[in-house]
């Protein structure tokens, strides 16, 4: 670089100036100049784009043509003492590669000149930078002379702002300068213009700046400027600030922010709209608040991601000042204005900052101890927001005893722009449902109840708070319009029903709130109604019942609750009043559903979604051996043997539906987006059936009678209703499907299809649906095919375990298939086929198969038709050592296939000639199985009275030393010896007896009256026998 000229001085200048562009992000992100080195100084390690930046190319080739020799030098030497023995490893020659060359003299002559070129090359940018900045400040100086009107345009957005492009770094008397011009008896431009200043420097120096807590006042005082674009900036300041700095920074800005709200909302002087006037959001003023109020929820929701790095009394700031804003009232005397909450409830519906806070062990715990010695009103407050909805549902009935919606329907094709004051109350009643909600699911948070409300004199607790809830579900009015278009469902039955059922998944927080006879009372209160006659007034019948049948069936799928529904809280054997306990209650109306014997559902096109729902609550408990107990008396699987009958013919009358025709009325519609039914075992919308909701009906049905097999009693009654085929066929059609079992149900279809199998019947109808040879088809698949969508780039890995992986899954619904019925059934006196010859492309298809194909394999062509024969041959004897664990299954399979015979010539035929009179067996995987199976089916008996052979080969010389046979009798090593016990208890009654029966002076009449004596008294009396009246009546 001794001939350093401005050509390369501008490259160079190029070169940075691309480097420090690339990273500007970065540099700019950081807290601190300090910081900012250190991204620089770690630049390599963590910018992947590193060696491709033109500045380090430059260096790089600077460095190789000013030290290449020197490194090629030292590197010769290392090489030829490594060669002669003095080296010890790459890394101790490039240590001493390097410190050699630091040590040269080019080293530090290169080192002088780049600091020196370099030098020059900063300086002068430096001086561009500080040009650019008086050219900006000359421009922006003539833009305020030549456009008073309009100073400022900036909306609030971080992307396009002019000063956002590079960081000022300002000392402590530039700070103080701007303080001062920032305060508000400063003209207003020099206010803006020192606002703009200030969003130009890093936010680590602003605070930690001396006069940071003047600074702060100013701030809160600039928010309430009347220039909306004033008041803007110094918002981007504080998202700016919140984006980029760390909690230590930021609390106090939020603290600050929250503070600034809370004396707005108290202050006579602000405007704060009534309930009664509604909130036009078009309004500037209500904008600039909900501009306000979004960027707090927003941080709200990012701070709890990091808190916990920090100490917990930042946390604890944070969370005092939000709840200290969300309290703040305005003094009763003045005109009730909203309170923050509403505002919070605008932004946030579901109060998800609330959720997010609590989620954390480390800051729930301060969350609770807060609202429990602090601010209980802010939990307060929400309980009675939802009283005070109750009662304005209860209040608006009309002549017909239907509840009106008292919410002003908005047209959801338009943007809104005003809330009325019952569409604020809905909200704010939302953000507290959603927050008692998530309180009620922590202990701590339940801790807090009972409570004491305002106008009440009895305190409120955890179930009162459950059943005001249940009488929502009654009365609340369908959701508004402009709840629903983009966000989901917002009915407010069907939010209690979400709220619920995240109670009923937690088994703590259920018994405390749900599992209760006074909540399962207010639960089944309407259905009471219905069952008696009595006229029940209900917001859309249909919609509160269903939901009722939603939240017993969350109830129902646990074993408190069930025990509850099913014995109303009290012993089995309490049975007293049964018709007081809710499973009876429950089942009687879901006959009378079935039958359609309720004249206040009668028509509805919604009926078969209830059916199905209170089906499935039944469902829940006769799956189970105690609740199918309680339920028998009703005969319920009549009831739905003959709906589901019914509603099959009604459906093969249904004519096919026409493309673009509207099959479904509008008033069903209307209710699409509410309801659900299972289908595939997952929550599906009946939008997307366009065809009746009898063909719904009908599949439900099915598999509610298929989960009557759940229990073996209820599959007898399951083949009394005669579609036990039918439950099967439907059972194999979504078994192919591979769906996911939802989450109220205890089992799949495997269990199901072990209860199935368990019978004659039903091994009859798996296999006549399919079932099983889907399942063998699969099984043959994995073991002999591979997957044929799997393109194969290199050879599976060869199988170390007996039964792969892969096949685990087979392996396991074959014995859970294959019963003693079922084997009977599938093979009894059917004979192996033992074909001449065996296709690759042949198949089974059936369980005689695989007995052919994998377990007796005693032929050349069986063996040769297996592309894996040991793996395959093992899997099959590892499947047939489990049949022969059944007596049953062992001697039909000896008695019609003679597999002990098999395997014993399968194990004389594994054998080596180890001289001309003596052999020797070969110990691999399916001698040793063999082995076993021999052992296990000749000696029948517990583990005290045999020996079973391991199935593994151990360590060392012998890695098998158990005996190998292959004739009988059994080697005796495998009988074990154990020592009999002498019974020494005497039975002196009995023996006299015996001894006497035995004496030949005995006449034998006398013999022949004690016989018939003591048969008569046996089928009469048997419970009077003992040994002492027989030796008596003997004398």
């Amino acid at each position: 670089m001794s001939h350093f000229s401005s050509e390369d001085e501008a490259l160079l200048q190029s070169m940075l100036r691309q480097l420090l562009q690339s990273v500007k992000e970065k540099i700019t992100g950081a807290p601190s100049v300090e910081c900012a080195e250190e991204i620089l100084l770690h630049l390599e390690e963590t910018d992947e784009n590193f060696h491709n930046y033109e500045f380090v190319k430059y260096l790089r080739q600077y460095i190789s043509s000013m030290l290449g020799s020197v490194i090629e030098e030292e590197t010769e030497k290392c090489t030829s003492a490594q060669n002669q023995g003095e080296g010890s490893g790459y890394d101790t020659l490039v240590q001493h590669v390097t410190k050699k060359t630091r040590e040269s003299k080019e080293y530090r002559e290169m080192m002088h000149s780049l600091k020196n070129v370099m030098m020059v090359v900063v300086e002068s940018l430096i001086n561009k930078f500080e040009e650019d900045q008086m050219r900006y400040k000359e421009i922006q100086r003539k833009v305020k002379t030549e456009q008073h009107s309009s100073y400022y345009t900036d909306n609030c957005s971080d992307s396009d702002s002019s000063f956002n492009q590079s960081y000022t770094f300002m000392n402590q008397e530039q700070l103080q300068l701007l303080v001062e011009r920032l305060d508000p008896v400063q003209p207003k431009e020099v206010r803006q213009e020192a606002m703009q200043t200030l969003c130009s420097a890093p936010p680590s120096d602003i605070l930690n700046c001396e006069s940071w807590a003047n600074l702060r006042k100013h701030l809160a005082t600039a928010l309430s400027d009347p220039d909306s674009n004033f008041s803007d900036k110094v918002l981007k300041f504080y998202a700016k600030t919140f984006s980029s700095s760390p909690l230590n920074m930021t609390r106090e800005l939020y603290t600050s922010l929250a503070k600034y709200l809370e004396m707005y909302f108290l202050s006579e002087d602000s405007y704060v709209p009534t309930i009664s006037t509604g909130i036009d959001i078009s309004n500037p003023d209500i904008i600039r608040l909900l501009k306000k109020i979004r960027l707090l929820n927003e941080y709200q929701r990012e701070v709890p991601s990091f808190w916990i790095r920090h100490p917990e009394k930042y946390m604890e700031e944070i969370m005092e000042s939000t709840l200290s804003l969300l309290s703040a009232k305005r003094d009763s005397s003045h005109p009730v204005s909203l309170d923050p909450v509403y505002f919070l409830a605008l932004v946030d519906l579901k109060a998800v900052w609330f959720k997010k806070w609590m989620h954390a062990y480390y800051s729930r715990t301060v969350v609770l101890r807060l609202l429990e010695k602090k601010y209980k009103s802010l939990i307060i407050a929400s309980v009675e927001q939802c009283v005070s909805y109750l009662e304005t549902c209860e209040s608006v009935v009309d002549t017909t005893g239907r509840f009106n919606s008292f919410s002003t329907l908005h047209n959801g094709n338009k943007q809104k722009n005003f809330y009325t004051g019952n569409e604020l109350q809905y909200i704010y009643f939302v953000h507290s449902l959603s927050l008692l909600g998530r309180l009620l699911i922590y202990k701590q948070g339940r801790r807090l109840f009972p409570i004491q409300l305002k106008n009440r004199k009895d305190l409120m607790s955890l179930t009162d708070l459950v059943i005001m809830f249940t009488r929502l579900i009654y009365c609340a009015p369908n959701c508004t319009k402009m709840l629903t278009v983009h966000s989901g469902n917002y009915s407010p039955a069907g939010l209690i029903t979400d709220v619920l059922g995240i109670l009923s998944e937690r088994k703590e927080c259920a018994t405390e709130c749900l599992y209760t006879n006074t909540v399962i009372e207010a639960l089944l209160q309407p259905i009471h109604y219905l069952l008696n006659g009595t006229e029940v007034h209900l917001n859309s019948p249909e919609t509160t019942l269903i939901h009722i049948a939603d939240i017993l069936a969350r109830i129902a799928a646990a074993d408190d609750g069930l025990s509850l529904l099913l014995y109303g809280g009290e012993k089995p054997s309490a049975m007293e009043g049964s018709s007081l306990r809710g499973a009876h209650t429950i089942v009687q109306f879901t006959k009378k559903l079935l039958d359609e014997d309720i004249s206040v559902l009668s028509g509805s096109e919604m009926l078969p979604v209830l059916k199905g729902a209170f089906i499935f609550v039944c469902h829940q408990m006769y799956s189970t051996c105690e609740g199918l107990e309680v339920l028998l008396p009703y005969h319920l699987h009549g009831s739905i043997s003959e709906a589901w009958k019914k509603t099959s013919l009604l459906s093969e009358r249904i004519p096919t539906p026409v493309a673009g025709a509207d099959c479904v009325s509008s008033a069903s519609q209307e209710s699409q987006s509410l309801f659900f039914v299972r289908q595939d075992h997952l929550q599906v919308p009946f939008s997307m059936y366009p065809h009746n909701f009898s063909i719904v009906l009908e599949e439900t049905l099915l598999d509610d009678l298929l989960n009557f097999a759940a229990t073996p009693k209820g599959l007898l009654l399951l083949q009394n209703t005669g579609t036990v085929n039918e439950c099967v066929t439907f059972m194999f059609n979504r078994f192919t499907k591979n769906l996911q079992v939802c989450g109220f149900e205890k089992f799949g279809y495997g269990a199901i299809v072990s209860q199935v199998a368990a019978t004659a019947a039903g091994a009859v109808a798996l296999q006549s649906s399919g079932f099983i040879k889907a399942l063998v088809t699969e099984l043959w698949g994995v073991l002999e095919c591979g997957r044929d969508d799997v393109r194969v780039t290199h050879p599976r890995s060869t199988p170390v375990d007996p039964i792969d992986r892969s096949c685990q899954k087979s392996f396991l619904a074959l014995i859970n298939l294959l019963s003693y019925p079922a084997v009977y059934e599938l093979i009894g006196d059917q004979v192996i086929p033992n074909k001449p010859e065996y296709s690759l492309r042949e198949v089974p298809t059936d369980i005689i198969d695989i007995i052919d194909r994998l377990i007796i394999v005693n032929t050349e062509a069986k063996i040769h038709s297996l592309f894996n024969y040991e793996q395959s041959h093992i899997f099959g004897l590892r499947l047939l050592n489990v049949l022969c664990c059944d007596l049953d299954t062992l001697l039909l399979l000896e008695s019609q296939y003679k597999v002990s015979e098999v395997l014993l010539d399968a194990q004389r035929e594994n054998t080596i000639y180890i001289s001309e009179t003596s052999r020797d067996f070969i110990i691999d995987g399916l001698s040793v199985e063999r082995n076993h199976i021999l052992v296990r089916i000749n000696h029948v008996g517990g583990p005290t009275e045999r020996i079973l052979p391991p199935r593994i080969l151990h360590k060392g010389d012998d890695p098998y030393p158990w005996p190998m046979f292959s004739s009988y009798p059994l080697p005796t090593c495998y009988l074990a010896e154990f020592p009999r016990k002498t019974d020494t208890r005497q039975d002196g009654d009995a023996s006299k007896l015996a001894c006497a029966l035995k004496n030949p002076d005995k006449p034998l009449e006398l013999i022949e009256h004690i016989k018939r004596q003591f048969c008569e008294i046996m089928e009469n009396k048997p419970t009077v026998m003992s040994g002492t009246r027989i030796s008596y009546s003997f004398k």
